[in-house]
């Protein structure tokens, strides 16, 4: 397995290209904006691009979508919690004065436990709600696909529209159990470890709390 990025948008977020060696198909997680960048990034593999999954349903994660859908038309996967989010993106890029194309509505939507494959490669969903109500990571070996769950030294936003601090709390507990060596590829900044954010997190050490409303 492969893993390319670019960092894209105002929001300068993570969108990762996923590709199995063995099959050369591949996927596209949080494509967040700049749909032609991400499009380069694709043909730069020479791989065959399978789906979008998503973490979850933010504007800066889901941007680029429209774009890239109109080059290839894959399925759109989402946890169902965060439809709310996604069909109302483009009201909160309104909000925010930054162009957006509003996508299609996802065509599955997935759930806690759930395995996306993409050729030889499973990938197991877990539910991690906080940062929005249908917020997931992505596992895979040692590898985790975490969107703004966990960042290095920090962790994701709690005081957006349905957010959710004690939820965020249980979910980062969930994380922090996983083993060490867990390689963390947010949705924001440079890769982490478990085992570095454990040590290493305010959020996770008890010096910083989560905001609540």
């Amino acid at each position: 397995m492969k893993i390319d990025s670019r960092v894209v948008g105002p929001f300068e977020e993570n969108s990762y290209l996923v590709v199995d060696d063995a099959t050369n198909h591949a996927v596209l997680v949080d494509p967040g904006d700049e749909p032609e960048v991400l499009i380069e990034m694709v043909k730069k593999s020479k791989a065959k691009l399978d789906a979008i999954w998503l973490t979850h349903a933010h504007l800066d994660h889901i941007g680029g979508i429209a774009g890239v859908r109109r080059k290839w038309r894959v399925p759109i996967y989402l946890h169902t919690a965060d439809l709310p989010l996604y069909v109302r993106a483009e009201q909160q890029a309104a909000m925010y004065g930054v162009p957006f194309q509003q996508p299609e509505e996802p065509h599955y939507f997935i759930a806690d436990g759930d395995t996306l494959r993409v050729g030889s490669v499973d990938f197991t969903v877990m539910h991690t709600p906080g940062h929005s109500p249908g917020h997931v990571v992505l596992l895979n070996g040692k590898t985790m696909l975490g969107g703004d769950l966990l960042f290095a030294g920090s962790i994701g936003r709690t005081d957006l529209p349905l957010s959710d601090p004690a939820r965020m709390e249980e979910s980062l507990a969930k994380i922090v159990e996983l083993d060490a060596d867990i390689e963390v590829r947010p949705g924001h900044g440079p890769s982490t470890t478990i085992g570095r954010e454990r040590i290493s997190n305010p959020f996770l050490t008890g010096l910083a709390r989560i905001g609540r409303r």
